[in-house]
């Protein structure tokens, strides 16, 4: 029986112990499939099992060994059989050039007696032209070749190629376990916060232990009710949100908005996603027309959808604020 270590995240636990036992009752899928919300370790969890799947001596946790010729060859990121497959810098999407590479390489007897193993992240940037290559691999799969694919978006994966993966769901179920895990990390104040913020999948995990991105999201809130009292302007806002990650940016605002219209319907405060910023949310929403303010956070979303885009993404920012701060009367045209 593989022994978990406990030092992993504990929402990955479970995920973990059935990698292993795939390993341990040598019944591993050729083609795997891990997905779950953004921010839960999961390329993470892939390369772990990656690399077990390679070592010639692997622990009783499951892990490799670190040490054997085939992990040092992965630590010098040289293992002929490990192979990642991912958006070329500056691309959005994997090319079919990248996968009929990869097909290529997967007809090819791997050099070591182990596997070859093919990572692929993330698995919904696979183009359409290069999904229909990539099925054939998977409908005829040669011997002792592992694919694995990572996602947070599986729904945007083809039906052909979800049917022919073995699918690992990564989620944090437990919110109790979650506490534990901050409280490891020594975060004692704002757990239902924290959490609240996790399970809306306004913040990550791992973003809830980073004071910058933590003092970030203030720091934009502040900039948001600043427009709103007319003592910045979009441009300048835009400017500086630039450096924000975009998808965080976009969940914050959605969230914001979608708090203020609990706020109109007078729900309880306990409801709110953002419960540490019930008090000024509130303050907000009073100034505010109920279908005014529901045009906008439809504005919003459709906004968000065109992250990943060819749309000026600055441009579509400063046109937010500059929405927002006209919902308060006010017009900079």
């Amino acid at each position: 029986m593989i022994v978990i270590d406990n030092h992993k995240p504990p929402w990955q636990q479970k995920s973990w112990q059935l990698l292993c036992n795939y390993i341990e009752q040598k019944r591993v899928p050729q083609a795997l499939l891990i997905s779950g919300p953004q921010g839960l370790s999961k390329h993470q969890l892939a390369q772990q099992f990656a690399n077990a799947l390679l070592c010639f001596n692997l622990l009783e946790n499951g892990f490799n060994c670190g040490t054997c010729d085939a992990c040092l060859l992965i630590k010098a990121e040289t293992h002929p059989d490990l192979i990642f497959i991912n958006p070329i810098e500056g691309k959005n999407s994997i090319s079919i050039n990248q996968i009929r590479q990869l097909v290529t390489n997967a007809y090819l007897k791997p050099q070591f007696d182990t596997y070859r193993v093919a990572v692929i992240n993330p698995a919904d940037a696979v183009s359409a032209a290069a999904a229909n290559a990539f099925l054939k691999c998977l409908e005829e799969p040669t011997e002792r070749t592992i694919f694995i694919l990572v996602t947070s978006k599986p729904y945007r994966l083809p039906a052909t190629i979800l049917s022919r993966c073995q699918k690992i769901s990564v989620a944090i179920s437990d919110k109790q376990c979650l506490v534990s895990w901050l409280k490891d990390r020594g975060i004692n104040e704002n757990q239902e916060t924290l959490l609240n913020l996790v399970g809306n999948s306004i913040l990550t995990a791992q973003q809830i232990t980073n004071e910058s991105i933590i003092k970030q999201r203030m720091d934009c809130f502040n900039d948001w009710v600043d427009i709103a009292d007319s003592r910045n302007f979009p441009g300048i806002i835009s400017e500086k949100w630039i450096k924000v990650p975009q998808t965080e940016l976009m969940n914050w605002l959605s969230s914001w908005v979608s708090d203020m219209i609990k706020c109109l319907f007078g729900v309880n405060h306990k409801l709110l996603i953002n419960q540490d910023l019930a008090k000024p949310i509130r303050e907000l929403a009073r100034r505010l027309q109920f279908h005014s303010l529901y045009k906008y956070y439809d504005n919003l979303l459709l906004s968000r959808n065109q992250i990943g885009t060819q749309i000026n993404y600055q441009s579509m920012i400063e046109e937010i604020l500059v929405q927002w701060h006209e919902l308060h009367g006010r017009t900079f045209r």
